[in-house]
This record gives structure tokens, C-alpha cells and sequence, in this order.
């Protein structure tokens, strides 16, 4: 099949079938007659077969002609720009989808007050199943999450024996953050990628969250948060054990191998549709107690 003719979609793979992403910096990506094709900064040629990757994710150094950024759209194969190291997660590409049913699960679920507790608990009790959350509120659970982060954190450290003095990073001057906080970041923002590709992918609404707010993306970091703790972190403590100036190269390799090992891009599309269960759109006719009708205001 020429790689300009758009396949149907559903010969595609889907998001828990593909490989895991591709990091590529200091080159271009072009088409030629017959693929897309990565030119290293070497001058070697790589094919990329774009139908069965994840995601290419794009370091410093690299360019994409618009030939290339069409085909892989037309393989779903999303796009995505980190910057130096891997430290920022900048922007990405929208890849199509079969339809909108998805989105507006979403969109319906977040509107609805109740219904946007009942996910973030959900996804809280994914990471913590032994934890206690009826009738508690999202700020609340902010605050139960925040003190088991630190001391995963300080778990992770001793295990790798990495000296761990706290997150504490400024996006406007990375280089006054010690290595581990470097690598935290670098690891975070390819994971932000990857779950950026599966969730637009199967159709949800990246500025839509549930529990983050803020930031152009909140639902991706919510989606992320749910591994976070299987892949980006302990990779990024792992590394700097072996490497304590490492420029974000192993902890990308590190985290490539967690995401294999665990399983995380099989099991994400299911435990992402499982958030949602029960919580599907609300027929026109529902009555006022149905999870997702909105509720009257007293």
C-alpha cells in the first residue's frame, strides 16, 4: 500500500498492540516512495514503521517535513516535542480517531460534579486499593496522595540508595536542580508522551482532568500519575544509582524497559475505560438521580 493512501482505521493497531515509543533526536524525518525514514545527524537511514509504533517522540536537533507528519496521522502514530534532555514535554500531534463516543464519555463525566469525584477516586484506589475514599472530596485525596508520593519517593531512594532531598526543581533554570530531580523530570516528560498518545488515540480530552486542574493538559498527568510509580520513578531513581550525571539518555532506556516489563501500554487502554464504567452518557429522559444527570441547584 502506498504510504500516501490513508488506510481504514480499523486495520490499525490498536493503542495496547503497538510497540513502545520511539526517541529520536539530532536528525530528520522524511518520506521517500515508500516509508517514513529517519536520517541520523551519521547520515544513517532508519525506517520507522509508523502503523505499529506508539508514538515518535522528538528531542533537540530534529526536523519533519510535512510528507512525514501526513503519513504518520494517517497510521495514528502520533507525534510529540521534548525539549533539552527531555525535561519539558512541549506540545504534541492530534491523531484521528473512529469516533467522538469516547470524548463525550468524557466530556459528560466532567461536567457532572459527582460523577468527576467518582474517577478520581477510582483512579486514587488504582494506585492505593487498600485505601479508604468514600465521601471523600478531590482536595482531600490531593492531600492523602501527596503524603504517599513522598514516601514512595523515599522508598525508592533507599532501595537504589540515591540521596533524596525532596522534589524541588524550577522550570526556569533546570540546571539548580540535583540529579535525581533532573532525571524525575526527563523520565515524567516521556511518560506525559506516551500517555498522550494513548489517550488521544482512543479519544479523550486532553484539558478535561479530574483531579489536575490546571496546566494545558491535566488529564494526560492524571492518566500518567496511575504508572508513575511503576515506571517514570523508579526508573529515574535507577539510573542516576548507576549514572548520577546522567543527561536523560539512561533514564529513557530505563523507562522504555519498566513500561515493557510492567505491561503499561497493554493495560492502560483497559484501566482507562474501567474509569469510566457505569458512568456512560446520560439519556435525555434520565431521572434526577442518575450519575450523570446534572443535579439542580438549591
Amino acid at each position: 500500500m502506498p504510504i500516501f493512501e490513508r488506510p481504514p482505521l480499523d486495520t490499525l493497531a490498536p493503542a495496547k498492540d503497538r510497540w513502545t515509543p520511539i526517541y529520536l533526536e539530532k536528525g530528520r524525518i522524511e518520506v521517500d516512495d515508500s516509508s517514513i525514514k529517519w536520517v541520523g545527524a551519521d547520515g544513517l537511514i532508519t525506517r520507522l514503521p509508523v502503523g505499529t509504533i506508539s508514538a515518535l517522540i522528538l528531542g533537540p536537533g530534529t526536523t519533519v517535513t510535512h510528507a512525514a507528519i501526513k503519513a504518520a496521522a494517517q497510521c495514528n502514530c502520533p507525534l510529540f516535542w521534548l525539549g533539552e534532555d527531555g525535561l519539558r514535554f512541549y506540545a504534541f500531534g492530534v491523531t484521528p480517531n473512529h469516533d467522538n463516543s469516547m470524548a463525550r464519555i468524557h466530556a459528560t463525566a466532567w461536567a457532572n460534579k459527582r460523577s468527576q469525584n467518582e474517577i478520581a477516586r477510582r483512579m486514587f484506589l488504582q494506585r492505593f486499593p487498600q485505601a479508604s475514599v468514600h465521601g471523600v472530596s478531590i482536595k482531600q485525596l490531593r492531600g492523602m496522595e501527596g503524603k504517599r508520593v513522598k514516601e514512595t519517593y523515599a522508598r525508592l531512594a533507599l532501595q537504589y540508595g540515591v540521596t533524596w532531598k525532596g522534589r524541588d526543581y524550577k522550570t526556569s533554570n533546570w540546571n539548580l536542580a540535583d540529579g535525581i530531580n533532573r532525571a524525575l523530570s526527563a523520565s515524567n516528560a516521556s511518560l506525559y508522551a506516551l500517555t498522550a498518545a494513548v489517550c488521544c488515540s482512543m479519544g479523550f480530552i486532553p484539558q478535561l482532568g479530574f483531579v489536575h486542574q490546571a496546566g494545558t493538559l491535566p488529564f494526560i498527568y492524571d492518566a500518567a500519575d496511575l504508572y508513575k510509580h511503576e515506571t517514570s520513578w523508579p526508573a529515574a531513581f535507577e539510573a542516576i544509582s548507576i549514572d548520577p550525571k546522567d543527561d536523560g539518555t539512561l533514564v529513557r532506556k530505563l523507562l522504555k524497559k519498566k513500561i515493557e516489563d510492567t505491561r503499561m501500554l497493554r493495560r492502560m487502554p483497559g484501566d482507562l475505560k474501567k474509569l469510566f464504567e457505569g458512568l456512560g452518557e446520560a439519556p435525555d429522559d434520565a431521572p434526577p438521580n442518575h450519575p450523570l444527570q446534572p443535579r439542580s441547584e438549591a
